[in-house]
């Protein structure tokens, strides 16, 4: 007898997010990294120019391949404010992480992009795959 522990709608649906949100999340750190380091433009705002240039992008993205299938598409609207929120904590996760390392601990503003990288997403896929797509 075969344990099932992962369905294939999900299994499928983390490796489309790890694809996507692996390449939406890499776009957002070069962004964050070009204007907090070479720029040398204050983290928090360097934070703040890549979730803006991101957010967007990553509605079509993971709206249309990343959870294509998953929930309900008639309320378009409902989706991106859901989606808009769970990317807002996400920006809030993220300028914590930001203001943790750079500003309260003093370290290098490239080491944010470790929880950036490796923590966010996940919550992320968790919340948009319960709540905004679900």
């Amino acid at each position: 007898m075969k344990a099932v522990f992962v369905s294939d709608d999900l299994r499928r649906q983390i490796v489309r997010y790890a694809i996507s949100g692996g390449g939406l999340t890499l776009f957002y750190s070069a962004i964050y990294w070009i204007g907090a380091v070479p720029a040398g433009i204050d983290p928090l705002i360097a934070n703040t120019i890549a979730f803006v240039t991101t957010v967007a992008l990553g509605f079509i993205v993971h709206s249309r391949w990343s959870f294509e299938g998953h929930g309900r598409r008639d309320r378009p609207v409902r989706s991106w404010m859901l989606f808009l929120l769970v990317n807002l904590a996400g920006f809030a996760l993220n300028s914590f992480w930001v203001w943790l390392i750079t500003v309260h601990w003093g370290l290098s503003a490239s080491l944010p992009l470790i929880p950036i990288i490796f923590v966010t997403p996940w919550l992320s896929f968790y919340l948009n795959r319960r709540w905004t797509f679900g």
